[in-house]
């Protein structure tokens, strides 16, 4: 299994195992991970706070941008069908009218 993985995803664990062997906690191994994939879009926002604290943020996005992740928080991004978007919309259909604010 380990041999199908590319090497900037094997760099990228590696990097992270390390992070752990130093007492470092990551964000996406000490929460759920679900969190990173979840479908409601305040789990996103969040998600993409934590990964604000990461140490290893930018080699995630790099990493997921090269891999063209198909989806979930990447770096502190959202990826939907390996492109980075700025905000996941609720499921549902849109209001006909605007919220008055």
């Amino acid at each position: 299994m380990f041999e199908a993985i590319d090497t900037g995803l094997r760099d990228f664990i590696d990097q992270a195992i390390d992070s752990q062997e130093d007492g470092i906690e990551l964000p996406c191994q000490v929460n759920d991970p679900e969190m990173w994939f979840a479908e409601r879009p305040d789990d996103i926002e969040f998600a993409k706070a934590l990964c604000g604290t990461c140490p290893l943020q930018r080699e995630c996005l790099t990493g997921a941008v090269d891999r063209r992740e198909p989806w979930g928080v990447w770096g502190g991004e959202l990826f939907q069908a390996g492109v980075v978007i700025a905000r996941k919309r609720p499921r549902g259909r849109p209001r006909k009218n605007a919220i008055a604010a």
